[in-house]
């Protein structure tokens, strides 16, 4: 069921920023398990920077300026 609900959340967000969050949790465990320090906080910084983006995203008004951030 909750498998389900996430899949159906993550299929509304734009792609750019599926892309972002997805390459950041795969360089995050890739990193973890390899034991490479580099691809560890890279995925971390991309994961940080894509959520960042669907919350500027998902406000419903407009930023800085722009009306979408992504």
């Amino acid at each position: 069921m909750q498998l389900l609900y996430v899949l159906r959340c993550t299929a509304a967000l734009p792609r750019k920023v599926q892309k972002l969050i997805i390459l950041g949790l795969i360089l995050l465990i890739l990193g973890y398990v390899a034991g490479i320090s580099l691809l560890y906080y890279i995925g971390a910084i991309l994961l940080i920077v894509g959520v960042v983006l669907l919350v500027l995203g998902r406000t419903g008004r407009a930023v800085g300026g722009r009306p979408h951030w992504f």
